[in-house]
């Protein structure tokens, strides 16, 4: 009885730690190539620009970002040589603002 008692501690115990090791556990080994995700850029506005629903210029304008506005760049979208557009997530803190506020968009470069 004490035999199986002893035997179930150590299974348990060892489920509970070993997973803690292993790629999906959790610890990671090197933080070096999980930096943020893809390498996220960033780029600050120099001009008001508007905020659209996707990459066209006759989407829904969701919002005008003043001057000195942060964005995260989230990609790209070329749709000419001379019409870029870029998906951008406005900064925010999740706690504090809104839960509706609009946090991301497209803006034309």
């Amino acid at each position: 009885m004490m035999n199986n008692f002893l035997k179930n501690i150590c299974l348990i115990t060892f489920a509970l730690i070993a997973p803690i090791t292993l790629p999906a556990g959790g610890i990671q080994k090197s933080l070096s190539h999980n930096k943020s995700p893809n390498n996220i850029k960033e780029i600050t506005i120099n001009s008001n620009t508007s905020l659209y629903s996707f990459p066209e210029i006759n989407a829904k304008e969701l919002l005008v970002l003043d001057i000195g506005t942060t964005l995260s760049v989230l990609r790209n979208w070329k749709v000419s040589k001379s019409e870029i557009w870029v998906r951008v997530k406005l900064a925010s803190n999740k706690l504090l603002d809104d839960p509706n506020m609009i946090t991301k968009g497209w803006i034309k470069m």
